[in-house]
């Protein structure tokens, strides 16, 4: 049974930093591609980054410069870590896995099993 379950969520001052985990299993020996998203209320589900099998990463808008994926095989663990957090960074943030070979994606559309979520809270 594949699960993905993420963890690492809370309330953070702004101007602050979160590191995210996501815990993948069922997969077996296959590292697949995981990105990460998030949905702030009332707005739709945002692509922040992917990382591949390989471990390249690719980042969209709202992540460069400021959020890091990373991977720990040994462990089936990818981590999003988020530093210079702003109030615009309050969401419900998941992990996803896809199944291409080669590269990753940071198209929601594109993933096949999703995590519960994790919220994290940027406030004063």
């Amino acid at each position: 049974q594949v699960q993905l379950v993420e963890s690492g969520g809370g309330l953070v001052q702004p101007g602050g930093s979160l590191r995210l985990s996501c815990v993948v299993s069922g997969f077996a020996k296959d590292y697949r591609p995981i990105g990460w998203f998030r949905q702030a209320p009332r707005k739709g589900r945002e692509g922040l980054g992917c990382i591949s099998r390989g471990g390249n990463t690719d980042y969209t808008d709202p992540a460069k410069e400021r959020f890091t994926i990373s991977r720990d095989n040994a462990n089936n663990t990818v981590y999003l870590e988020m530093s210079m957090l702003t109030p615009e960074d309050t969401a419900v943030y998941y992990c996803a896995a896809e199944q291409r070979a080669l590269g990753c994606t940071t198209v929601k559309n594109g993933y096949d099993y999703w995590g519960q979520g994790t919220q994290v809270t940027v406030s004063s």
